[in-house]
């Protein structure tokens, strides 16, 4: 069993769900990001998303392995910033969609009709 945090943009959630689902279903223990209740990301004080980001760190940090859910290949600033957080702890890097620009040496990916 790994610990897995799930990484990538809320604008996902409906993907973010189905990939935990899944995961667990494997016998991972799985992390998400926190559901936001608030119409979007800007409903919010820098400060609340200082906080909600410190929390999704220390996730990872408690993980094995974060799983970044670039759904078609998107990664927003945030996403890119967590898994260069995660590659300097050594974590490994799983994507839900491959592309080209994503290099790493401990990469695995899971193609989206996997999840469908």
């Amino acid at each position: 069993m790994k610990i897995i945090t799930i990484c990538g943009s809320h604008r996902f959630s409906h993907e973010i769900k189905q990939i935990a689902e899944k995961l667990a279903l494997e016998g991972n223990c799985v992390l998400t990001p926190i559901e936001l209740t608030k119409s979007g990301k800007y409903a919010y004080t820098a400060e609340d998303l200082a906080l909600l980001g410190q929390i999704h760190k220390e996730k990872i940090r408690l993980s094995d392995a974060i799983f970044v859910a670039n759904v078609g290949g998107y990664l927003g600033d945030s996403t890119k910033a967590e898994i260069a957080f995660a590659q300097s702890l050594n974590k490994e890097i799983i994507y839900y969609h491959h592309t080209d620009r994503i290099q790493s040496n401990h990469t695995a990916v899971m193609q989206e009709e996997h999840l469908h």
